[in-house]
């Protein structure tokens, strides 16, 4: 990015498009910090609720993105996000930053920054940890990366959604970064729910594993709140749906695979997403891996 780019303002105009799980609570969490927003979703109404804290709800994603300083990328994946953004060709702004948050793998990464040259617009590829709680609470953690002429622009929209923000400098990075997280993020699921599933065929109470292992070394905060949802059966209403989940699997597999790496627990991770997906499970959290079948 050019060193004369001029300076980015205080409170930018920031457009939000997808307003899904964690789109709708980022989007709130930026109007709470009083910078002006638009949002735009493909269903209207996921994105009207948004009205009631200020957000201006867009007919179309190019409405949503003209004037807009920041325009910020929240949906399903690499194809989604394409797709979405093509309709803003022609509306975005000279100085306008393209900061997506979205989880599209290596490839999509690199797919999506080709696109941005091919647009004119600025580029920031900034995925997210954390699920809908730490999006309601903004406190996820950004793993961003992009020119360093580029992050005041972004600031105030990672300070609203983040409770901290890992920079590199090489756009793609965070991208890769988030893949490597999130192996260790869908191993402990599936790990705790064999976990769970073993002590209840071996006949003990599967509520004592999570008690045996709190506070000790092996004990984690996503382990109790995932082994809790499990045995409490309460994963309908999703904080990280198993559809994303299983996807994010699956781009774990393939950037292993491009790097020459074969990943067992990985690909073992992807094969028991995909067995809950077909038993209907892709719209409930991730959780709800413990219900498929664990039957030899």
């Amino acid at each position: 990015m050019s060193a004369d780019r001029p300076s980015a303002p205080a409170r930018p105009t920031v457009a939000v498009l997808g307003t899904g799980t964690m789109g709708a609570p980022m989007a709130r969490r930026i109007a709470a910090a009083g910078l002006p927003l638009r949002v735009w979703n493909r269903s209207r109404a996921k994105a009207e609720p948004l009205a009631e804290v200020g957000a201006v709800v867009a007919d179309d994603v190019a409405g949503a993105v003209r004037g807009a300083d920041v325009v910020v990328t929240v949906l399903l994946d690499a194809d989604a996000v394409a797709a979405v953004v093509e309709q803003a060709r022609g509306s975005l702004g000279p100085g306008a930053v393209w900061l997506q948050m979205s989880t599209v793998g290596v490839e999509g990464a690199q797919r999506l920054a080709g696109l941005a040259d091919d647009l004119g617009v600025a580029f920031v590829d900034a995925p997210v940890l954390g699920t809908k709680g730490p999006a309601t609470d903004g406190a996820l953690v950004v793993l961003a990366a992009g020119p360093a002429p580029l992050r005041e622009a972004v600031t105030p929209v990672l300070e609203a959604v983040g409770s901290r923000t890992l920079w590199q400098d090489e756009a793609g990075a965070g991208s890769r970064l988030k893949l490597a997280c999130n192996a260790w993020v869908l191993a402990q699921v599936e790990a705790a729910a064999e976990s769970l599933h073993l002590a209840a065929a071996l006949g003990v109470d599967p509520h004592l594993v999570l008690s045996a292992v709190a506070g000790g070394a092996s004990d984690s905060a996503y382990l109790q709140l995932k082994g809790t949802a499990m045995l409490d059966d309460a994963v309908d209403e999703p904080s990280f749906p198993l559809a994303g989940a299983r996807k994010d699997a699956g781009l774990i597999v393939e950037a292993a695979t491009a790097a020459g790496l074969d990943l067992a627990v990985a690909r073992a991770v992807r094969a028991r997403f995909d067995a809950a997906a077909e038993q209907g499970l892709g719209g409930a959290d991730v959780a709800a891996t413990h219900r498929a079948s664990r039957t030899a």
